[in-house]
């Protein structure tokens, strides 16, 4: 039976989310900022308007719902998923203001891409939008990439152990620190401290490949977040490609393959634990499928013939393949080509490597190497199982910060999230098909959207029927939220309708 929620349930999921959306409007005030000292007026009053709203929005939710009650799990799953439905709402408005999207959906569009780090774009005239507005949509990926939530749980730390359930809401599962504020400043530190590195290095290559000084470290950071997020916007029409830069291709692959990271794993490397790297079951998960998945690849663009020297075949296939894996949506090339040049084999080998995705609890979206790894392992221990006497006691390990023990309820629950993913995955190229696209299209683009792969083959556009648009919306967030706080947030509309008291 299903229960109506009561005031009690209403004020704790809207305080919460209340406290969301005014860290999404103290965030728009950064490009306001650099909108101010560009002169770029328009947008400037478009980011106050922005912020202004999201503030007291955020402001008087809480004012109107404060409570001092905890959050039990269902709530804090519900806020996660109506601040991630509403936090679009009003970063979309300065980038519906600024003339470069048809409407106010393809703003919400851009605006949910950059939050869940997914970089499918809709923009029109990219080359020529203003800095401010830009740097807005390199910002939502930084901060989406971190997490929303994780914003509150730093900014708002007096809130404590109530807000635990908030983290964990935005498919987060491990606490590296003893508590989640702690856990959440660390990830910040450790985001602070490679965007230095990052965007100095980025900067450097920029200046190498022939941009000026100040616009090369504009570039480089919108980079570093775009890349380190695995978010994938890029500051040109052409992505990375507008670079022609061998050099700047180079720093991009690890600070790609950083993001992909965990911040777990990331927590061990700052402790000096490097033997980590090649212990980890999501790291052993991702170097074997980059290997099987680039051997593939080279053989289909081998025979396609696309590329005149084996270099550049090497150069062009290994970047969109880490930027795949990673679910980056960084490009050396036009994605058309990807269908019109590529063959069979080498896209197919794109749509496998988003699908998959990075590490559990990091930036990257997909079904992550820790659920294809248990898999694998739930495999090899079932087999061992038959080749075996009957009366043999098999015991299957993995190492994840320790070495641990592989239970049948590790192996059905990922093999759940793995099945959903499908699901996910195969809606929308179904919904595809139905508004007569190839399903060699439809299903790339639906895998962009849901696993936050990002790469693209021109399907995505402007002139996208809307109903499509709005499928990819829910793909990016229920990809991004991983089902569960999404799931909480439909119960609790379901047991508003249908509910009794």
């Amino acid at each position: 039976m299903l229960f109506r929620p009561d005031r009690r349930d209403f004020s704790l999921i809207g305080f919460y989310t209340g406290k969301v959306l005014f860290g999404v409007g103290l965030a728009m005030l950064a490009p306001a900022l650099m909108a101010l000292a560009l002169g770029e007026r328009n947008e400037l009053w478009a980011f106050l308007l922005g912020a202004a709203l999201a503030i007291t929005a955020g402001r008087t939710t809480e004012l109107l719902l404060f409570t001092r009650e905890p959050l039990s799990t269902s709530h804090g799953l519900a806020a996660v998923a109506l601040s991630w439905t509403l936090a679009p709402v009003f970063a979309g408005l300065p980038l519906l203001l600024s003339g470069h999207y048809a409407s106010y959906l393809d703003a919400y569009f851009e605006s949910m891409s950059g939050f869940a780090t997914i970089g499918l774009t809709l923009a029109n005239d990219l080359d020529h939008m203003a800095r401010s507005v830009n740097l807005w949509r390199h910002l939502m990926q930084f901060i989406g990439g971190q997490g929303i939530v994780v914003v509150v749980l730093t900014i708002f730390a007096s809130a404590g152990g109530r807000i635990g359930y908030l983290y964990t809401g935005e498919g987060r599962e491990e606490k590296i620190l003893p508590n989640v504020i702690r856990t959440s400043r660390f990830i910040w530190r450790v985001a602070i401290v490679y965007a230095v590195i990052g965007t100095a290095l980025l900067w450097l290559a920029l200046v190498g490949a022939g941009l000026p000084a100040p616009t090369a470290l504009y570039h480089g950071a919108n980079l570093f977040m775009a890349a380190f997020d695995t978010g994938g916007f890029a500051t040109q029409s052409s992505s990375v490609g507008f670079y022609r830069s061998v050099v700047v291709e180079i720093v991009l692959l690890p600070i790609m393959t950083a993001g992909a990271f965990s911040f777990a794993l990331h927590y061990q490397l700052w402790l000096g634990r490097r033997s980590e790297l090649v212990r980890n079951i999501e790291t052993r998960t991702i170097a074997a499928s980059t290997l099987v998945m680039f051997t593939i690849m080279a053989a289909g663009l081998g025979r396609t013939e696309t590329f005149t020297t084996f270099y550049t075949m090497m150069r062009q296939g290994f970047f969109q393949l880490i930027s795949a894996h990673t679910t980056t949506g960084l490009a050396t090339v036009p994605g058309r080509i990807y269908v019109t040049d590529w063959g069979v084999l080498a896209p197919a080998v794109l749509v496998t490597a988003m699908a998959l995705g990075g590490m559990a609890g990091s930036t990257a979206g997909g079904i992550k190497a820790m659920r294809i790894g248990l898999i694998l392992k739930g495999v090899i221990r079932d087999v061992r199982k038959v080749l075996l006497p009957e009366d043999a006691i098999v015991v299957e390990t993995f190492h994840s910060s320790t070495r641990k023990t592989l239970s049948d309820t590790q192996v059905r629950a990922a093999a759940t999230i793995l099945l959903l993913w499908l699901v996910l995955y195969f809606t929308g190229g179904l919904i595809g098909l139905f508004y007569g696209y190839e399903l060699q299209l439809s299903l790339f683009e639906s895998v962009a959207a849901a696993s936050s792969g990002g790469l693209s083959v021109g399907l995505v556009r402007p002139e996208l029927e809307w109903p499509l648009k709005v499928v990819y919306i829910a793909q990016m967030m229920i990809g991004r939220l991983e089902f569960i706080a999404v799931f909480a947030l439909f119960g609790y509309l379901l047991a508003i309708i249908r509910g009794r008291v």
